[in-house]
């Protein structure tokens, strides 16, 4: 894998990577590329709450490749394994941040699980259909004690052989929030060895996922109003 830019890096490297890893400052890097284009001039959509953003979302949606998750044209994508698109928000989580999740009124997630262009990672990704934005960015913040005291973690989602490390409890998780939506990552090493602190590859795949190809993309391109009729409304 070729590490990104600098400016990730020191962003990374603020937070930190121990048990868990916590993202939280906005896009640096080249994810604040996502916008740029076309699109950039488009009249926006408000995803601020689920009642002014009613449409769910979809595997095609968050996973529009359907086989590979692109970062950037001078990096390797990821291999898709395997995808979820589901109501049942019990799947995506367990413990106390199953009922952050609940109380913040998650309503469905889509979720993938790739493999890093080396092999020798493996990560779960997805986005969570919650309320409203200031509940998303209240789970967001409560996570963190919660997961540091392991309470309640996010929860990988295994695609067959040499995946089950990404299951474990001893995986790393990222995770942020755009609009109403709450993004996670979980990763791990497919060899189910102990990711270390000063980990770069671990904390660029976090970061891939998180910031560059979910929040920087796929909720990016959900911002801008589409002139395609409108798909069927999902209830609260």
């Amino acid at each position: 894998m070729v590490i990104g830019s600098l400016g990730v890096l020191l962003l990374l490297g603020i937070c930190g990577l121990s048990s868990y890893f916590f993202v939280v400052d906005e896009p640096v890097g080249r994810d604040s590329r996502a916008a740029d284009g076309a699109d950039a001039v488009a009249a926006p959509r408000d995803i601020s709450s689920r009642t002014a953003d009613p449409t769910p979302l979809t595997v095609k949606e968050v996973f529009p490749d359907g086989k590979q998750v692109p970062i950037d044209i001078d990096q390797s994508p990821y291999d898709l394994l395997k995808t979820q698109e589901s109501e049942d928000c019990k799947l995506v989580a367990d413990g106390q941040v199953a009922t952050v999740l609940a109380d913040a009124g998650c309503s469905q997630f889509v979720r993938g699980t790739v493999r890093s262009p080396t092999g020798s990672y493996v990560a779960t990704a997805g986005i969570v259909n919650l309320a409203d934005e200031a509940g998303a960015t209240s789970a967001r913040e409560k996570i963190k004690p919660i997961v540091d005291g392991r309470k309640g973690r996010f929860l990988g989602l295994s695609a067959g052989r040499d995946t089950d490390a990404v299951t474990a409890a001893s995986a790393q998780a990222g995770w942020h929030v755009r609009g109403h939506f709450l993004i996670y990552c979980v990763v791990a090493k497919t060899d189910g060895k102990t990711i270390g602190e000063d980990d770069l590859f671990a904390r660029q795949i976090l970061s891939d996922m998180i910031e560059v190809h979910l929040r920087g993309k796929v909720l990016d391109r959900r911002t801008i109003a589409s002139s395609a009729p409108p798909s069927p409304t999902q209830s609260d």
